[in-house]
């Protein structure tokens, strides 16, 4: 891992200065474990490890009058029994029990006076599993790296050789004053203005760079204004949120998806967005809202983590504003469609466009970036976040009992009352629906759309449903549709 940064990216702290009540800006995942697991043996495994994650035990200190950034700083009163906690489900412990629990803890925010991430160790749930509901904030780490921290997190093997000891024990540096933390925003910004001031003369001085800079940026911004000059028509779920929160989720075979692909071309990620456009098109059509001809403006991160940047934290992402369409009946066209589309978003090189911005922004005082974010995020500007992470195709282990299964849990915030996280483990692709209750109280109904959307597809491309054993966890009445329409 590379050394960390003290102070936080303007993207990192966007996270905290756009949180509010309503909105925690916290990620996370619920992840399914075979057997009975304590809380002592979670403990004791995070503990081998903290060295090899020392953001973990640092917390975010703001400067006063904003006069730089957060800072990343030692927690003097760091203890594992803050961040890992157990929950007990009551009897029969049932995976609808469960699901409840999880967006309970969900709708809170994590507590700012730590470190700010946790895990809850949930026991009694019904076959003698063990749950994980795992949050930290994105501030803190993207998708991409979220996933490293997983790997970091838990093991390869039910047995593993414990992780080689730190080279020294860990004591926490001196905890900044107010001034010392006022002066030290001030003068880092004073910093970011000279190396800017510096970085355009050297620009002055190459005449030809600059142009071939700004044409490039030119590109892009033609590429992107299409996309953002007009606003998208809202949807019933683009209301204000409350604190409320539910999750559903569906597992769909990997191996399925794979010869979706193969057979009728696109990536995993079409196929994905294909199946969740044909959903989220007949919940709109079953609630009386016309679809024909429609699309819906989706935000959908893109990694821009260079491969040195491999097991850094923070984030390393821009987005792309792909626009679905959900009023194509016929899979196969829709299919189509969505390649064109993503195809379009590519070759338009919006990913590159909004990381370019995101630079451009480091200048600005970080004052301005906390002002900016009071109103918290402007509505109207898109229907729905889906984010894509892949994740490890191989079983991982903690305190020794398989990982069964693993859903990703995603925050929201202004007027996005759904959102669909997309992750991959073992054989399986796993959708996180999350949905504030009070504007989508039958979410559940999302999730069967999904189920159906996708079994149509897979016949469409000839595709067999798998034979795989299904080791991970049935959830719901819609995952024992699938199972049926699958025999």
């Amino acid at each position: 891992m590379a050394e960390l940064a003290k102070r936080m990216s303007s993207a990192d702290a966007w996270f905290l200065y756009f949180e509010k009540p309503q909105a925690p800006l916290h990620i996370g995942s619920l992840g399914i474990f075979d057997g009975d697991i304590a809380v002592e043996a979670t403990i004791e495994g995070v503990a081998e490890r903290l060295h090899l994650i020392p953001r973990y035990r640092q917390r975010a200190v703001f400067p006063p009058l904003f006069s730089g950034h957060p800072t990343w700083e030692d927690d003097p009163r760091f203890s594992l029994d803050r961040h890992i906690r157990e929950a007990a489900l009551p009897a029969p412990g049932t995976d609808e029990q469960l699901l409840d629990l999880c967006s309970a803890i969900f709708e809170e925010p994590l507590p700012r006076d730590r470190p700010l991430w946790d895990i809850i160790v949930v026991r009694g749930l019904q076959g003698g599993r063990t749950a994980y509901v795992s949050r930290v904030h994105h501030c803190l780490v993207d998708g991409v790296s979220g996933i490293e921290l997983l790997m970091a997190l838990l093991d390869l093997t039910p047995n593993p050789p414990p992780p080689a000891p730190p080279t020294k024990e860990w004591a926490p540096e001196p905890y900044p004053s107010p001034l010392d933390s006022w002066a030290d925003g001030m003068l880092d910004s004073l910093n970011r203005g000279v190396q800017a001031l510096r970085g355009a003369r050297q620009q002055a001085l190459d005449p030809w760079g600059s142009f071939r800079r700004m044409s490039d940026f030119a590109r892009s911004l033609a590429g992107v204004l299409p996309s953002t000059v007009r606003l998208p028509s809202p949807t019933i779920w683009n209301r204000p949120l409350t604190r409320r929160r539910r999750f559903v989720f569906n597992t769909i075979s990997f191996q399925e998806v794979r010869a979706i692909r193969a057979a009728l071309g696109g990536t995993v990620n079409d196929v994905a967005l294909t199946v969740l456009g044909g959903a989220l098109g007949r919940y709109l059509d079953e609630h009386g809202v016309g679809t024909r001809g429609r699309k819906l403006r989706l935000m959908t991160p893109v990694s821009v983590r260079a491969e040195s940047e491999r097991g850094d934290m923070g984030n390393r992402v821009s987005m792309m504003l792909p626009e679905v369409p959900v009023g194509i009946e016929d899979v196969v066209e829709r299919l189509a469609a969505v390649r064109s589309e993503m195809g379009r978003m590519k070759s338009a090189e919006q990913g590159r466009f909004f990381d370019d911005v995101l630079r451009l922004a480091e200048n600005a005082p970080a004052a301005f970036h906390a002002l900016a974010g009071m109103g918290g995020i402007p509505p109207g500007l898109i229907n729905l976040v889906c984010t894509n992470v892949p994740g490890p195709l191989i079983p991982l282990y903690g305190a020794g009992q398989r990982m069964l299964a693993m859903y990703p849990l995603l925050p929201l915030a202004g007027d996005l009352g759904l959102g669909v996280a997309i992750t991959s483990y073992d054989k399986s692709l796993y959708f996180g629906l999350a949905c504030d209750p009070t504007i989508v109280p039958d979410v559940e109904r999302v999730s069967e759309l999904l189920d159906e959307e996708f079994v149509k597809l897979r016949d469409a491309a000839g595709v067999p449903a798998s034979d795989l054993p299904d080791i991970g966890v049935a959830w719901g009445p819609a995952q024992a549709a699938t199972s049926a329409a699958a025999s």
